[in-house]
């Protein structure tokens, strides 16, 4: 699920779509499909970490007609180009997704803390997910860019004002992933790897999803932290997601944000049986600045998950701020933090 557009301007024979885009993410538990930009429709099971069955292809299923449109439309010009599309991937997780789809990228984003695949090596890097130069991209004449939905309204500006088609792809949960790749496969005549992917993904959901069925469902508290502070990450962001599919309870569930300021305070009426702490970037400094808030600020000695040593940090590589393939390890981590079955998997953990 993603939002493109293509724009009528400079004499470029280009049309006006928009497609629909499902920003927050919906439970994996639920199977429910998010067409309308905010109306989720979450299933609660009491207080244990129940699975709904649903299957893959309900969820992964594409029923908006506007966005069906979009997807036909942008395949239909793609095809009518006579020569590939020049495509710049503006972050680490959308170019992975084009290293998997086989497409050639013109451009690639750098990064300093995530590997890029080694098709890029030689293609020209346009900046940071978060900043790409403007004057690189532009000088590229990109027909595509493609970026995660997360940065849309800071990134959208200014592909417009470069007069390209865009494509921000939803990326805040693992099925809004693979929706992503079924359009850009039908997009750019890569269904076959696209299909690839589903299947893998099909394959692991069915094993996983009834993992901690009837478990009692522990509340989790989600720290992401930025430079010099941090903020509360809810089910609609990536960690979120990867969280409520585990089976856990998100203290600061039922908001249609991602991210959240709020009080320690107001955190300890929430009282968490888990804290997670995640890093939006800079992964080792983030982890220091924790250690020295949890150290020096006296009420996070109050809450029963710091008495009970349950706060962990989160690898960057696997809970960052976008979906990535890395999904089965993620949750692979999370399991003994969030259904410790002995003191071990405690000790382990810590």
């Amino acid at each position: 699920m993603m939002t493109m557009k293509y724009s009528q301007i400079k004499g470029k024979s280009r049309i006006s779509v928009l497609a629909a885009v499902a920003v927050l993410s919906c439970s994996l538990f639920t199977g429910c499909v998010d067409q309308s930009a905010g109306n989720t429709d979450k299933t609660t099971e009491g207080n244990s970490a129940s699975t709904q069955s649903g299957s893959v292809s309900t969820m992964l299923e594409i029923t908006d007609p506007e966005e069906k449109a979009a997807v036909e439309a942008a395949k239909a010009k793609v095809k009518g180009m006579g020569e590939k599309p020049k495509i710049i991937a503006t972050s680490p997780s959308t170019a992975e997704i084009c290293d998997r789809l086989e497409l050639d990228l013109t451009g690639v984003c750098s990064s300093s803390v995530s590997e890029l695949p080694k098709r890029y090596d030689e293609v020209k890097e346009v900046g940071t997910a978060m900043a790409p130069d403007m004057e690189i991209v532009a000088s590229l004449d990109p027909d595509w860019i493609l970026s995660p939905a997360t940065l849309q309204s800071d990134l959208q500006p200014k592909y417009e004002a470069i007069n390209t088609d865009w494509a921000f792809l939803n990326l805040r949960s693992v099925q809004g992933m693979y929706r992503s790749i079924q359009e850009l496969g039908e997009i750019f005549g890569r269904e076959e790897q696209a299909q690839t992917m589903v299947d893998e993904f099909t394959a692991f959901y069915e094993d996983y999803k009834n993992k901690n069925e009837g478990k009692d469902a522990p509340k989790v508290l989600i720290l992401m932290g930025l430079p010099g502070s941090y903020i509360i990450a809810t089910e609609n962001s990536y960690v979120g997601s990867l969280v409520e599919l585990a089976g856990g309870e998100n203290v600061y569930a039922g908001t249609d944000q991602e991210f959240l300021t709020v009080n320690t305070e107001d955190m300890k009426t929430k009282e968490p049986d888990v804290i997670l702490r995640a890093a939006h970037a800079l992964p080792d400094q983030i982890v220091e600045m924790f250690n020295e808030e949890f150290a020096t600020d006296d009420i996070w000695q109050h809450f029963d998950a710091v008495k009970n040593g349950r706060v962990y940090d989160l690898t960057y590589e696997y809970f960052g701020m976008s979906a990535n393939f890395n999904y089965p390890e993620a949750l692979e981590e999370l399991q003994p933090m969030l259904y410790p079955e002995n003191e071990e998997d405690e000790k382990q953990e810590k």
